[in-house]
């Protein structure tokens, strides 16, 4: 992964406000994936976050990390496999999904796995 795609995903992300964000996860990923990731025990919530509701201030953060991951993702490989290795075990993470790792919080080490999917560094 480059980082003029990790610059460029940020300020994409940037840019949105917390409707959109939950508005283009929801698309992606579906309401209980982004309730999951945000630490919602509501699944509905993201149907609210897309209209009149906001998150949290940390679920807004985790779902931030979680576009920016997406888009890098689905630039890089494609959408499907973008979905698969949200809600799939990763070895990066304890063998716990992105998504619910992103849910504890784990934002950085999500980044982190992410980055070393698409470079091809999982053993390094």
């Amino acid at each position: 992964m480059s980082i003029s795609a990790i610059v460029e995903a940020h300020g994409n992300t940037t840019r949105m406000n917390d409707h959109e964000v939950a508005r283009r996860l929801v698309n992606h990923l579906g309401a209980t994936a982004v309730a999951a990731l945000a630490g919602s025990k509501d699944a509905k919530a993201p149907f609210r976050w897309m209209k009149e509701t906001t998150p949290s201030a940390g679920a807004s953060e985790r779902m931030r990390v979680a576009h920016r991951v997406w888009q890098v993702l689905a630039d890089g490989e494609n959408e499907h496999t973008a979905r698969a290795w949200f809600v799939g075990a990763n070895p990066l993470l304890g063998e716990q999904s992105p998504v619910l790792a992103l849910r504890e919080g784990r934002c950085t080490e999500v980044l982190q796995a992410a980055t070393a999917f698409l470079d091809g560094s999982w053993g390094a």
